[in-house]
């Protein structure tokens, strides 16, 4: 599930293929016989989630994180086990794209407000007293 902008997005679990590999690091001799790394896989193209433009909206912003088969591909095996793997890398799926989709609000431009202009104007004025006291005066 992914929140964008108050709405909830669900990626269906049939749009996500999972496979694991032997995981390397900490884990002593469990890690020879285990495979704990996990490897998703979340074609952008097959989505059914995403509509046109949010679909491209997430090619241009994660165009380093998608692969030639307009794929992308997350992988964790920072933990021990497998299950913790898989919620992990899902996390950092839902995490890539909710940042991905966020359209940040339009700054509206303000002009600088009398009093703020008189206190710039004043502080280079005692700025300049000061300059001016340090000259050498021959």
């Amino acid at each position: 599930m992914i929140r964008i902008e108050n709405k909830i997005i669900y990626i269906p679990i049939t749009e996500i293929q999972v496979s694991f590999a032997r995981s390397s690091g900490a884990g002593g001799q469990n890690v020879n016989k285990t495979s704990t790394k996990v490897i998703i896989h979340w074609s952008i193209k097959n989505s059914h989630v995403l509509d046109a433009e949010q679909k491209s909206r997430v090619r241009m912003k994660l165009i380093n994180k998608i692969n030639n088969h307009d794929e992308i591909v997350i992988m964790a095996e920072e933990e021990r086990s497998q299950p913790k793997n898989r919620a992990l890398a899902v996390a950092r799926l839902q995490d890539l794209v909710n940042r991905a989709l966020y359209i940040p609000k339009k700054r509206c431009p303000t002009r600088p407000t009398l009093a703020s202009k008189e206190r710039r104007i004043e502080a280079k004025k005692i700025r300049s007293k000061i300059k001016k006291g340090r000259r050498n005066l021959e």
